[in-house]
C-alpha cells in the first residue's frame, strides 16, 4: 500500500512568491520624550528613534541635543510646530505611504499634549495611515500623583489664558468641578494665578509643581493662601504645572 500523502499545514499555500508578500509599509509613530532628566526615555522609544527614516521635530536644535545625549546621529530632521503643522502633515503621511517610518517628537513629554501632535494624528485617521503612539512621560500625570490630590477624576486645562477673566473662569471651575484640576503656568503668571485662586477661595487645595525630573524639581502644597504667600516671598523659575482641588 502506498504511503498515505502528507497534507499541507492549514492556511499555508503550497507555494508562495515571496518577493510578491512583500508590501511597503510605512507608518507614523508618536514617540514621547523626557520632560526633564534625560534618562527618562524607554528601551522601545529609542529603538524607534535609531530606525525610524526620519524624525519629525517640535524644534530639531532642541531635539538634536537629546539624540545626541543617546547616540543617535545621521537621522533627516523636519520641523513640526504649531505653526507649520497643518500644512506639513499631507507630506510626512504621503511619505509613510511611500514607506518611510516617520518618527514624531516635541520638546519634551508627549506629542499632542499642549504641543503639535493633535493636527498630524487626525491627518493619519482620516487618511487611513497606519499610525502608532507610544507610551511615555507627561508632566501632567507626573505632578498629578506628586501632588497627593485625588486621581481618580482630573480635568487638564492645558495652558491657562493670558487673560485674568479667563483664568478666574477656568479656576472657579475646577474647583466647582469637585475633580482635581491641573493647568501649566507661566513663572512669570504664578503669582497673579495665585492670587486669583486665594481670592476664588483661600482654602482651597494648591499644588505647584516646578521643574519636573530636573535637579531642582520642588512641589510646593498647601492653601491657595499659604502657597500664594510662599511665591510672593520666592519668585519662582522654570516650568510650570499647578493643580487645585476643593478644600475637603
Amino acid at each position: 500500500m502506498a504511503a498515505p500523502r502528507k497534507s499541507a499545514p492549514p492556511n499555508v499555500p503550497h507555494s508562495i512568491d515571496m518577493e510578491a508578500s512583500v508590501e511597503i509599509s510605512g507608518r507614523i509613530i508618536l514617540v514621547p520624550t523626557p520632560i526633564g532628566n534625560l534618562a527618562d526615555i524607554t528601551l522601545r522609544a529609542l529603538e524607534i528613534l535609531r530606525s525610524a527614516d526620519r524624525i519629525a521635530c517640535e524644534d530639531t536644535r532642541h531635539s538634536g541635543q537629546l539624540l545626541a545625549h543617546h547616540g543617535i546621529s545621521g537621522k533627516p530632521l523636519v520641523s513640526l510646530h504649531e505653526h507649520n503643522e497643518a500644512r506639513r502633515a499631507p507630506d510626512l503621511i504621503a511619505a509613510a505611504k511611500a514607506g518611510e517610518t516617520i518618527a514624531v517628537i516635541s520638546d519634551a513629554g508627549m506629542p499632542g499634549i499642549s504641543d503639535p501632535g493633535y493636527r498630524l494624528v487626525q491627518a493619519c485617521i482620516e487618511s487611513n495611515t497606519p499610525l502608532e503612539i507610544l507610551p511615555g512621560p507627561s508632566a501632567v500625570i507626573t505632578a498629578l500623583i506628586g501632588s497627593g490630590f485625588p486621581c481618580h477624576a482630573f480635568h487638564f486645562g492645558g495652558f491657562l489664558s493670558v487673560k485674568s477673566g479667563k483664568r478666574r473662569t477656568a479656576l472657579t471651575a475646577a474647583l466647582a468641578s469637585g475633580e482635581t484640576g491641573i493647568f501649566f503656568e507661566s513663572p512669570h503668571r504664578i503669582v497673579s494665578t495665585l492670587e486669583i485662586l486665594a481670592d476664588i477661595d483661600p482654602s482651597a487645595r494648591t499644588c505647584v509643581a516646578r521643574e519636573l525630573t530636573k535637579k531642582f524639581e520642588t512641589y510646593h502644597r498647601g492653601t491657595a493662601a499659604e502657597v500664594l504667600a510662599h511665591f510672593q516671598a520666592h519668585p519662582p523659575k522654570g516650568e510650570i504645572v499647578i493643580l487645585v482641588h476643593a478644600a475637603d
